[in-house]
């Protein structure tokens, strides 16, 4: 039985998603956690998009096969296994549902889409420290209108080597479908980021060229330059990671999924 679980997280006392060794992170505690409600060594967990360390989930997608010695779940079992594992979790992350996936169902290469917010309050009046830990706090004020100028030139697919950390024999071309900035009614600048996928410290470096348009030290088309250099530029920042939410992962009906799947699974082979 494969099961789905939705999961919500903050970030701040994680050293990101995947499992090390010594330390804390929500893989390992969300493994630990299902390994002793099902009484088993062990639970492998895979998920829809590896957060790094301090970054948020609201919507990460998360799905487990039950291992060999499990109990056999039903229906009602299934419906109480949030609450269960939430009674062993820490409150820093919660299991929000439960549920049996659909057949052909895989959290990471069926996902159509990935959709992150980041956040920055960049004026005394919209700086809060209720949620300091949730929204970057810039010391210079913002100009959205020139932000999404230059966030316009990146959305689509590219080569967005200029913005991801290179892995060895891995691609960084990636589809970026959203990409724009909002100023909520508190004052606090939204950006909305949505891609196919996102390689690593992608969002952040992107924001972080952003900013420096907004603030007016680099011209708008200076995003686009960045894009078009296709390699790592050391004066494009990596803003922190505590700024920034993964919302929301969709999938496609449940009778495409498991096409979806062999589809992503294969380009991700052939591109690695």
């Amino acid at each position: 039985m494969r099961l789905r679980l939705d999961l919500a997280y903050d970030g701040s006392d994680f050293h990101g998603w995947a499992a090390q060794p010594g330390l804390r992170t929500v893989q390992g505690e969300l493994g630990a956690a299902l390994a002793t409600v099902l009484r088993v060594p062990a639970v492998e967990v895979v998920c829809a998009g590896r957060t790094d360390a301090g970054v948020h989930a609201r919507g990460q997608v998360v799905h487990l096969d039950l291992p060999v010695g499990a109990p056999d779940l039903d229906d009602e079992a299934v419906a109480r296994l949030a609450r269960r594992v939430n009674g062993v979790l820490d409150p820093d992350v919660r299991v929000r549902g439960v549920r049996v996936a659909p057949p052909g169902f895989d959290a990471r290469f069926g996902a159509l889409w990935r959709r992150y917010a980041y956040r920055v309050a960049d004026t005394p009046g919209s700086v809060d420290p209720l949620t300091r830990g949730h929204v970057l706090t810039w010391p210079r004020p913002l100009d959205e209108a020139l932000m999404n100028a230059a966030a316009a030139e990146l959305v689509g697919r590219h080569d967005f080597a200029s913005f991801c950390k290179r892995r060895e024999g891995a691609t960084t071309i990636r589809t970026l479908l959203d990409l724009a900035w909002e100023r909520r009614p508190d004052g606090v600048l939204e950006a909305t980021v949505r891609a196919d996928a996102f390689c690593h410290s992608m969002v952040r470096a992107l924001v972080g060229c952003l900013l420096a348009v907004g603030e007016g030290r680099r011209p708008v088309a200076w995003a686009a330059e960045r894009l078009a250099a296709a390699e790592r530029d050391p004066s494009v920042a990596v803003v922190h990671a505590h700024g920034l939410t993964l919302e929301e992962v969709a999938y496609p009906p449940d009778d495409e999924l498991a096409a979806r799947a062999e589809q992503t699974r294969a380009k991700r082979v052939a591109g690695e």
